[in-house]
């Protein structure tokens, strides 16, 4: 096996063991009054992390995707705001590189 090969594979073993420690754990506050509840910086990391955490939470029942024990208004902002820049990173990405080739094809076919 090339050298490529091989980096490939541990490349995608590492990005996927990275990603994997950024799930949220199980919520055992949700039920106990604790003087800590989630705020908009907590909210704001569970929502860039919710597409991990999603795909954790389809195999292991007690990964949650939502903070139950939060302050309200703010975590939801934060969650929010957190979804929204996870999300919609790859839409971006792809229209700005369909952009390019469609400009490069005219640059091409005017020459």
């Amino acid at each position: 096996m090339t050298r490529h090969g091989v980096m490939r594979p541990t490349g995608v073993l590492v990005l996927v063991l990275v990603l994997a420690a950024c799930a949220a754990g199980p919520n055992d506050v949700g039920l106990v009054d604790a003087p800590h509840v989630a705020g908009f910086w907590l909210g704001l990391w569970h929502g860039a992390i919710s597409p991990i955490t999603f795909v954790v939470s389809i195999f292991n029942s007690g990964v949650n995707i939502y903070e139950v024990h939060n302050n309200g208004s703010w975590y939801n902002f934060g969650f929010m705001l957190g979804a929204s820049v996870a999300l919609s990173g790859a839409g971006r990405s792809s229209a700005a590189a369909s952009s390019r080739s469609r400009r490069s094809t005219r640059r091409g076919s005017s020459d």
